[in-house]
């Protein structure tokens, strides 16, 4: 009993009510500003270098929309390099951690699930936050997390572990 109209992030105006109009338009607002703060370097990774690298965590739509549009317009001396994690192969999640190589200090991590309960994002996810631990790094200050408003199982760990930005 959700309203969905994912043409609505197109056309704000198409939504069924002012408020949901008015919500979308300030979420994008937003969302923009953040990525230009993180490509200008204005906001930094914790060592206070430029993030030099995003891996996106996700699975279906979540996944396949970025990839897409990162093929699309890539441009050669792109400050900032994209991987995906889209799936629990092991063999792949470690090949995409190691091609990041010793370089996680620079990684900024967006994690993208409607939930928070999608079994290959929370894989994805765990399995990261393993490695950035094993490394000495605090993943909270290099997440980001794209979910549903509070009450999202990924809303609430991010809110609670303190994630760089939080996008409903």
């Amino acid at each position: 009993k959700r309203q969905v109209g994912h043409y609505w992030l197109r056309t704000p105006s198409l939504a069924p009510k002012p408020e949901i109009a008015g919500y979308i338009t300030r979420t994008v607002k937003e969302i923009e500003t953040f990525a230009a703060r993180v490509r200008s370097g204005k906001i930094t990774a914790p060592n206070g270098r430029p993030f030099r690298h995003a891996l996106v965590i996700g699975i279906g739509g979540s996944a396949l929309g970025p990839q897409l549009l990162a093929d699309a317009l890539r441009q050669p001396g792109d400050p900032i390099e994209l991987r995906f994690l889209d799936n629990t192969d092991p063999a792949g999640i470690d090949r995409v951690l190691a091609e990041l190589g010793s370089d996680l200090a620079g990684t900024l991590v967006i994690v993208t699930s409607k939930s928070g309960g999608t079994p290959e994002t929370r894989n994805g996810l765990l399995e990261v936050e393993a490695v950035f631990a094993k490394a000495n790094l605090k993943f909270g200050r290099q997440a980001v997390a794209i979910t549903m408003t509070s009450g999202s199982s990924l809303f609430d760990k991010a809110k609670k572990d303190k994630w760089l930005k939080i996008f409903e």
